[in-house]
This record gives C-alpha cells, structure tokens and sequence, in this order.
C-alpha cells in the first residue's frame, strides 16, 4: 500500500478550515492587507494544484504554511523589495476591538506597531511562536531552518522590542 493521496475536493474542504489564519500569516509577512490577500490566495491555489502531494496524517496547516512561505520569498526575490517598503499605519488597519480600555488599546497598538517593524525573517518567526502556538520545532519545520535559528530570532526579536518599550519609559 502507497501513501494515500488527497483529491482537490479534500484540500477545499481543510482550507476553508484554516483560511483565516492562513490570511493572518501572510499579513504578518507582507504587512499590507492587499499582499495578505494575494498571498492567501495564491497559496490556496498552489495548495489545491499540488492537493495529491499533501499526505495524510501529517500537518495540514504547517505545509500550508510552507508553500505561503515560499511564495512570499519568490516574491521579494522577483520583485526585489526585501529592503522594506515601510509600515501600514495601525490606525488604516481595521481590526477589532476586544479591549474595554483605551490604555490597553493603545499599549496594543504599540506592540502591534513593534511587531511590524521587525525585519522579515524575526516577524514571521514571532507570528508563528506567539500568534499560531508553534512549537520552535514546529516553526523550524514550516521555515525550513535550525530550531537554533528560531529560538535565535526569537530572542533577537524579543530584545528589540523590550528596549523599545524601556527605552520609551513604558514597562
């Protein structure tokens, strides 16, 4: 017996699924509301050309990941943009509002504003940790690099941030 092969209509059905979070991703990638929904849907497409590759029984949403993660980078390298093209000002963003505070709202945007000026390589990493709950293991496999590397650019990531916020005066 050979690995059993999912057909289109079973990858449908498992996207349909994630697609949210999947759209989260790739806005923690691109941090641009129309790229996150370029790349979402490009990788639903890819996801359901490639549906008998997926083998049953592994992580669904983790090789979803990876094929939007390799679309991005063919992305920057086609386009050449890795420099940075600067930041979608959090008030354009519509996000909604669980926090009864308007200091909590604000210390959210902050961290939110933090977050999205990390380089490529350290958001996607602390999107995958602290947004989805990936193991560093599970976010070595879906990037396709050593777990040293992710608890690396977790740490990296965490400094920037914390001497942001201290250097600001805020705790």
């Amino acid at each position: 017996m050979g690995v059993e092969k999912n057909s289109e209509a079973e990858v449908r059905a498992k996207l349909e699924g994630i697609y949210k979070r999947l759209w989260r991703y790739a806005f923690a990638l691109s941090k641009s509301r129309d790229s996150a929904d370029d790349i979402a849907q490009a990788t639903c497409l890819k996801a359901l050309e490639k549906a008998e590759q997926f083998q049953t029984g592994t992580h669904f949403d983790r090789w979803v990941f990876r094929i939007a993660q390799r679309l991005w980078l063919n992305e920057l390298r086609s386009s050449a943009t890795r420099r940075g093209t600067g930041l979608v000002p959090v008030d354009d963003m519509e996000f909604t509002d669980t926090r009864p505070t308007p200091e909590m709202n604000i210390l959210n945007a902050e961290v939110l504003t933090s977050v999205l000026e990390l380089n490529e390589q350290h958001r996607s990493v602390v999107f995958l940790a602290y947004v989805e709950g990936y193991s560093y293991k599970e976010c070595a496999e879906i990037l396709g690099i050593p777990i040293g590397t992710v608890m690396s650019r977790l740490a990296a990531a965490r400094r920037k941030i914390s001497t942001k916020f201290t250097s600001e005066g805020q705790e």
